[in-house]
């Protein structure tokens, strides 16, 4: 943990130039919090979001791969809170790194297709298609995990607002992937698609 607050102290050192470091610059400034385990992910996004943090999972930039999928975005401000709060809970995170440049970004897990009146998203290794037309959900594919089939036999057929939420079903990291596709079919469609 102390080498995490070298790397912030040394973001926000003023410069020899007199300026502040970029961290400063940015506003507002955001957090990443880096895991070994894509499990460890999803309980802490859990974890945080049920004590009020507002937090986002996405993809690590490549200098932070570390072998997991995903990092929990947090705003920074709060840093000491959600630490806090994952301790209590019995997580702790690799590192917690500091968004200092665009090198740093986060990447959306999701990757939105569309053809003609098809649209799929992708999230990690699951993928949703939905017929823009009427909303339903004409396929679910992806993943290795055991409950794929069962939650492509409940989902395709339904029109998207009807549907269960994936996490509902099922709890594997396939039905999370789902689970954001899902979430992100929603928001695209609510948003005119």
């Amino acid at each position: 943990m102390t080498g995490i607050l070298k790397r912030l102290g040394a973001l926000l050192r003023p410069k020899p130039d007199g300026t502040q470091g970029q961290a400063a610059a940015a506003a507002p400034a955001t957090g990443l919090l880096i895991f070994d385990q894509t499990g460890e992910v999803i309980r802490a996004e859990r974890c945080l979001r049920e004590a009020g943090f507002a937090v986002e999972v996405k993809g690590p930039p490549p200098q932070l791969q570390t072998g997991c999928d995903m990092v929990v975005v947090f705003p920074l401000l709060r840093q000491a809170g959600v630490l806090d709060c994952l301790r209590q809970a019995g997580l702790e995170p690799r590192e917690a790194a500091v968004v200092a440049d665009t090198l740093l970004e986060p990447v959306s897990l999701c990757q939105i297709k569309r053809l003609d009146h098809w649209l799929m998203v992708r999230a990690a290794n699951m993928k949703i298609t939905v017929d823009t037309r009427d909303r339903r959900i004409v396929n679910i594919s992806g993943g290795g995990c055991p409950d794929v089939p069962w939650l492509a036999h409940e989902l395709c057929g339904t029109r998207l607002d009807e549907a269960p939420e994936p996490l509902r079903i099922g709890q594997t990291l396939c039905c999370y992937s789902l689970q954001k596709a899902f979430e992100e079919a929603r928001r695209q469609l609510a948003c005119g698609a």
